[in-house]
C-alpha cells in the first residue's frame, strides 16, 4: 500500500501562491517565480518512490469560482491535465465527475477530508496518494494527522505573503529524511513523527 504526501513548491518566505489571485494570476502576483526552477529542473522531485495513483486538492486549486459551479470551467489545465490518475477535488458543491484526457477524471468530494482519502486510497491501489494543494487542503491534512510525508521545493524568491501551508497547524514534529539542491531550488523530505 502506498503513502500519503503531499509534495509542493513554496516561497523562501513559505507561500504556495501569492496574494491576489485571479483567474489572470492564478498563483496570485508574482507567484509563479516560484515555479521558474521547473525549468532547469524539469522532473520536479528528487525524491522518487511508489507512483502517483490518486491526488486530492481543494477546490480553490481545481478554480477560481465559488458556490454554485461554472460547469464549462475544465480547470486550469486545458484539455488534458497534467495527473494522468484520479483526483478528488473538496468542494461543499456536488459536481458529477468530470473526465478528461490523458487518464485524468477529477471527482468532487462534499462530505470532508477523511471522505476524500478514503476515496483516493481506493482509486490508487498500490500507488501512492498525493494531497496536491492549496495551502488550505494541505493545513487539513497536516492538522489532521492524515501525512506520511511532506515534500517542499523552497525556492529563492520571497512573494510577500498569501497562501502559507504551515500556517495554523499547530506544533508539529518532523525528521528530516533527505535534502537535495540546485542553484534554483532546496528541496526538503520530512516525515511526521506521530
Amino acid at each position: 500500500m502506498g503513502i500519503v504526501r503531499c509534495d509542493v513548491t513554496v516561497s523562501l518566505d513559505g507561500c504556495m501562491a501569492a496574494a491576489g489571485q485571479s483567474l489572470e494570476n492564478p498563483m496570485g502576483e508574482g507567484g509563479m517565480r516560484t515555479m521558474a526552477w521547473h525549468a532547469s529542473e524539469p522532473d520536479a522531485s528528487p525524491f522518487t518512490g511508489n507512483p502517483t495513483g490518486a491526488f486530492v486538492m481543494g477546490r480553490n486549486m481545481f478554480g477560481p469560482d465559488r458556490g454554485e459551479w461554472d460547469l464549462s470551467w475544465y480547470g486550469w489545465w486545458g484539455e488534458e491535465p497534467p495527473y494522468h490518475a484520479p483526483v478528488y477535488v473538496l468542494s461543499h458543491y456536488a459536481r458529477e465527475p468530470l473526465p478528461m484526457k490523458g487518464g485524468t477524471t477529477f471527482h468532487f468530494v462534499t462530505d470532508g477530508i477523511e471522505a476524500a482519502l478514503e476515496q483516493a486510497r481506493k482509486a490508487a491501489d498500490a500507488g501512492d496518494v498525493q494531497i496536491a494543494g492549496g495551502a488550505s487542503t494541505v493545513r487539513q491534512y497536516l492538522r489532521a494527522g492524515l501525512l506520511d510525508e511532506l515534500v517542499l521545493h523552497v525556492a529563492p524568491v520571497t512573494v510577500g505573503g498569501g497562501e502559507r501551508p504551515l500556517d495554523q497547524v499547530g506544533a508539529l514534529d518532523f525528521d528530516l529524511v533527505d535534502v537535495a539542491s540546485g542553484p534554483a531550488v532546496t528541496h526538503l523530505k520530512y516525515r511526521p513523527t506521530r
